[in-house]
């Protein structure tokens, strides 16, 4: 219930913001075309912990702000590797613990390793994602565990 709740409030505020109009019938759509969705949602099943994850409500706009960091951080250094040409890029490839206890953990995880330039996520098998990674320094950066513990962190 508090999954359907959650998805009909997102709903309606995703709606008022977008309209900018709150005249009676305005809102009467939003709750007809709100309504429906749930229902839709309802007879397909996916109204569950995995597609509207609410656990990580409060600690993932953290975990947000300092992946931005990372990612400009990250940028900075692949720029610097092509500036400098390939005397400074060493790839490797190589496995990565992924300690998540959720499916979800482990898909955020998975995703930020990609999202961050220099490193991408190329196979996840038992609780092990095979990385490559552009530099040494990011790989070193990753087998550090720092990002790890801050994705083990956001799942709670």
């Amino acid at each position: 219930m508090r999954h359907k709740l959650a998805l009909s409030t997102l709903l309606s505020v995703f709606w008022l913001i977008n309209s900018g109009h709150y005249t009676p019938l305005i809102l009467f759509f939003m709750v007809v075309s709100t309504a429906f969705v749930l229902w839709l949602c309802h007879k397909m099943n996916i109204i569950d912990d995995e597609a509207q994850p609410l656990q990580l409500t409060f600690t993932i706009p953290g975990y947000w702000v300092w992946l931005i960091k990372e990612v400009v951080v990250a940028n900075i250094a692949v720029a610097r590797c092509v500036w400098q040409g390939r005397a400074s890029i060493s790839p490797s490839v190589f496995p990565v613990k992924a300690n998540q206890k959720s499916d979800i953990g482990k898909v955020i995880y998975a995703n930020s390793i990609t999202l961050t330039p220099g490193t991408v996520s190329i196979d996840f098998k038992d609780d092990e994602i095979t990385v490559h990674a552009l530099t040494s320094d990011s790989a070193a950066d990753l087998q550090s565990g720092e990002m790890d513990r801050r994705v083990c962190r956001v799942e709670g």
